[in-house]
């Protein structure tokens, strides 16, 4: 018998795209979660292993966000929240934060104009300490907000300068500011109140956080948010990762029991 290459790569390609169909019809009948958030890891490693600068795996990076916000339409995830930049990124190389402060710059323009945001009804939102962004960066975060805050349908959310330390302490010092002023009492003071003085307080809790790269630890990540979140590690970098391995992920914890401590 000779061996035939193409034939044996035809059949293994057709082998990988029915398994990549039953995957993703398993797991559309099951329960959708409400909310995804995402640590996106792995753009440097991506680009060292293709012998490239931290700049290039960031390009690529942007990119796959796009097509991460498609698989939510999809699927009919309403709330994805992705972590953009922390507020520890500020400590890396000088170049490397003016490259990924130009990159948040172009796609905010971008997403202003984007037709999907728009048709799909997207509400954009900001979260972090945007004021310690630069100024044309800060603005054009307002200026989406603005933009698309009527919207209700799906909501896209990227951390930007966000510390999930910080975020709590920015929601102590409002709680007892409102406490001194008269506007809330202390017994008043429960889980929910807390919630409601975070960055995300319109948002329901994080179904899922997923980390991509092999990392497997939440890097000050929506601390409060996600006492009873699912967590998913993927091996995959960040700019590498594939519609396969989303659904997985989401297939992986569709077969957990969530106990939410019960």
């Amino acid at each position: 018998m000779i061996y035939n290459s193409e034939a044996y790569n035809l059949i293994s390609k057709r082998i990988s795209d029915f398994r990549d169909l039953k995957l993703l019809d398993e797991t559309k009948q099951n329960p959708m979660p409400k909310h995804i958030a995402i640590i996106m890891d792995g753009n440097r490693r991506f680009a060292k292993d293709l012998g490239l600068k931290p700049e290039a795996g960031h390009q690529i990076g942007k990119e796959k966000i796009i097509e991460v916000l498609e698989w939510c339409f999809e699927l009919g995830i309403k709330n994805l929240t992705i972590y953009a930049f922390s507020t520890e990124n500020f400590n890396r190389s000088t170049d490397e934060v003016q490259s990924l402060m130009n990159i948040c710059k172009q796609e905010l323009e971008n997403a202003s104009k984007d037709s999907r945001i728009h048709k799909n009804q997207v509400r954009v939102r900001i979260i972090g300490h945007i004021d310690s962004l630069p100024n044309e960066i800060t603005e054009l975060a307002k200026k989406i907000m603005k933009q698309t805050q009527n919207y209700d349908k799906y909501s896209f959310n990227i951390a930007l300068a966000y510390g999930g330390r910080e975020e709590i302490i920015q929601a102590i010092k409002k709680i007892a500011q409102d406490v001194k002023e008269g506007k809330l009492k202390t017994e008043e003071i429960k889980e929910q109140t807390v919630s409601n003085y975070l960055y995300t307080k319109d948002l329901p809790d994080p179904d899922i956080i997923l980390r991509t790269s092999g990392e497997e630890r939440i890097s000050n990540f929506l601390l409060w948010q996600l006492a009873y979140s699912e967590l998913y590690f993927s091996d995959v970098f960040w700019p590498a990762f594939q519609k396969r391995d989303f659904l997985q992920a989401i297939r992986t914890v569709q077969k957990r029991q969530r106990r939410y401590g019960k």
